[in-house]
């Protein structure tokens, strides 16, 4: 077994570990530097990190799993699916960021686009036809526009903006509140295989988990964590929606909204966000120009996409740099992550490029071209 994959197993023999959540894992391995490292530790040694009960550390260096890994990983290939880490390369930049990200994704279809920016749409299980007909219209927008649709595969609002994403010849990712393997629900199951085939089906959970109603409102989270932005389309002031548009909120993501009748109670949970302070939007392309994406996808179709380039007197490092930025505000630390520069060299570079009027900075120590 090669280095990648003895550390795949380690991420995935540490989620398997009962009484340990993605939070304490983190903990644990930035506190000995690897997930090897955390499973070569001793009682003592995991005692003095916080949130370890006893009991859980002992099941470290015992490792016992409530499945086993090599097992799990034997599960998911005869699903003709895949399991990535925390870890690893292709894991999600924007999941990275947000509090307790999922150690262990489980996937089945495409990669993750790694260029490609993502907006959440999500609303009621029982929708009106209004509502079914702006989730497809706005979800064929985005596609249209090259941005890619999340959602959670329920039937109603989700089922929509995945069906608007898939006939806009768009890119959809639907994460589930399930064990890959688990048909749920019953009535998206050729929605799920076209997915599968076009786009990509997203879980936390190890195969077998069924669909429990405490595991949405954990699933909602990743819906939020994978996008830009999370749109609202019908939902009563109950709603899961409106989990997954407070986990957006605080995972530093936009919150759109889309009115519906003053009559319908079904909108009355999209018309407290507005009021909260939510975009109203009425269309994709109400969000587009909220992210500049808009025009970011207009000089992509034309072909007159700006690259490093038609910016004259770069050295490699300046392109680089300028590669990294788009229209769409970066913060220097994200700038810096994704170069794999030290943020002191690329201030200084920034710094230059602005000089020389390839980039702008804004307020906050965030930059665009």
């Amino acid at each position: 077994m090669d280095k990648q994959s003895e550390e795949k197993l380690s991420w995935l023999t540490l989620y398997l570990i009962k009484g340990l959540g993605n939070s304490v894992i983190m903990r644990l391995v930035k506190k000995f530097g690897s997930p090897e490292n955390v499973l070569e530790a001793g009682l003592p040694e995991l005692m003095r990190v916080d949130g370890i009960r006893e009991d859980v550390a002992g099941r470290i260096t015992k490792r016992e799993c409530i499945t086993e890994p090599e097992g799990e990983l034997e599960k998911a290939h005869h699903l003709n699916a895949r399991i990535i880490s925390f870890g690893d390369e292709s894991y999600p930049p924007l999941l990275r960021e947000i509090n307790s990200p999922p150690v262990i994704l489980y996937l089945k279809g495409a990669d993750f686009p790694p260029d490609m920016d993502f907006i959440a749409i999500v609303g009621s299980r029982n929708p009106t036809h209004y509502g079914i007909k702006v989730a497809e219209r706005i979800g064929r927008g985005l596609a249209l526009k090259k941005v890619g649709v999340v959602s959670g595969m329920a039937v109603g609002i989700d089922a929509s903006a995945h069906q608007g994403s898939l006939l806009g010849k768009g890119f959809t990712m639907a994460v589930l509140g399930a064990g890959l393997d688990i048909d749920y629900p019953v009535p998206n199951r050729q929605l799920r295989k076209k997915i599968e085939a076009l786009g990509l089906v997203v879980s936390e959970f190890p195969v077998g988990t069924p669909p429990e109603p405490r595991n949405f409102p954990i699933r909602n989270r990743i819906i939020s964590g994978l996008s830009r932005g999370v749109v609202v389309v019908e939902a009563t002031l109950k709603s899961g929606s409106l989990i997954t548009a407070s986990f957006a909120l605080d995972q530093g993501r936009e919150v759109f909204s889309v009115p519906g009748s003053i009559n319908s109670f079904k909108s009355t949970g999209t018309h407290l966000l507005i009021k909260q302070g939510a975009k109203l939007v009425e269309t994709a392309d109400d969000i587009l120009e909220e992210f500049r994406f808009k025009k970011d996808a207009l000089r992509h179709e034309t072909g007159m996409s700006e690259t490093a380039e038609s910016v004259h007197g770069m050295d490699d490092v300046e392109k680089k740099i300028f590669d990294i930025l788009s229209d769409y505000p970066l913060h220097l630390d994200d700038i810096a992550r994704s170069s794999g520069l030290d943020p002191g060299v690329v201030s200084s570079i920034l710094m230059k490029l602005e000089l020389k009027g390839a980039v702008k900075q804004l307020p906050g120590k965030v930059f665009v071209r």
